[in-house]
């Protein structure tokens, strides 16, 4: 992990907290180029598989520290080819302010967070290489979640995940509040961010992703440089917020679901739904 500072008290905004159920834009990973979505969790994963020391890393990092960090994911030519589709993506007008899962259309959205987000789920004609990105991802998460000896990455089943959700801060001071991505179980249970940012110097720009792992009086601080990927649990082991950044800053997310636990959430929104009928 990265550097390590004390942490403040935790104080989750309530604006985020009292999340609301939420359908999230989903895309299942069965069929993808990543096709273990049927495979038992004893799987045997042979060690001169090429993601098989990243997945070592993360089962590791994930299950020790509840967080990981991956330098060098794609190597710089490929993602230089994913950062002139971002690009290409931000210039065609098509990224709109974040909003609020817990409240859409909240007037102080804005004061929370100030980034602009677009969602995509790779096929798209001008997504090839965010495609590749996403395929890759996929296989990393769910190898890591179906091989032996996985940690605390087995704790889940994973069979599911958002669309990619294309994101830029464009400086100025924009950034997202100390949050929990999932603080009401509705089905995510690893987040994974794509950084994209030549020649980051945190100093400077600012930007930083300051982690506030639950149980320890340190923060994880994150730089979002160029060709680094983060994981993290998404529930509220892991609160974390984006301080100010003051250039255009890039990152491409992805959310995991387990399978239970989205299952039951479904299932609540549902119930929840048939009593507000019924009134």
């Amino acid at each position: 992990m990265n550097s390590y500072l004390r942490s403040p008290h935790i104080k989750y905004n309530s604006g985020i907290d009292r999340v609301k159920m939420k359908e999230y834009p989903e895309d299942s990973v069965k069929g993808s180029a990543a096709p273990f979505s049927n495979m038992l969790n004893s799987y045997y994963m042979d060690p001169t598989d090429p993601c098989y020391e990243i997945c070592q890393r993360v089962i590791r990092d994930m299950t020790q520290y509840g967080v990981c960090v991956l330098n060098n994911f794609l190597g710089r030519e490929r993602g230089l080819l994913v950062l002139n589709e971002v690009l290409q993506m931000y210039r065609s007008g098509i990224f709109k302010a974040g909003q609020l899962v817990s409240n859409p259309g909240c007037t102080d959205a804005q004061t929370i967070r100030s980034d602009r987000i677009t969602w995509i789920d790779g096929k798209e004609p001008h997504c090839y290489h965010i495609g590749q990105l996403i395929s890759q991802v996929d296989n990393i998460i769910l190898k890591a979640n179906k091989m032996a000896n996985n940690g605390k990455m087995g704790d889940y089943n994973i069979d599911g995940r958002t669309k990619a959700m294309v994101a830029c801060y464009p400086g100025s001071g924009s950034h997202y509040v100390k949050h929990v991505d999932n603080p009401n179980k509705d089905g995510r249970c690893i987040t994974a961010i794509y950084y994209l940012n030549l020649d980051w110097d945190v100093r400077k720009y600012g930007g930083l992703l300051r982690v506030f792992p639950e149980g320890l009086n340190q923060v994880a601080d994150i730089e979002p440089i160029f060709d680094r990927i983060l994981f993290f649990w998404s529930d509220r082991r892991n609160p974390h917020e984006v301080q100010p950044a003051y250039a255009t800053r890039y990152a491409i997310t992805l959310w995991y679901f387990d399978s239970h636990e989205k299952a039951a959430a479904r299932k609540k929104l549902k119930e929840r739904g048939e009593a507000s009928s019924s009134k």
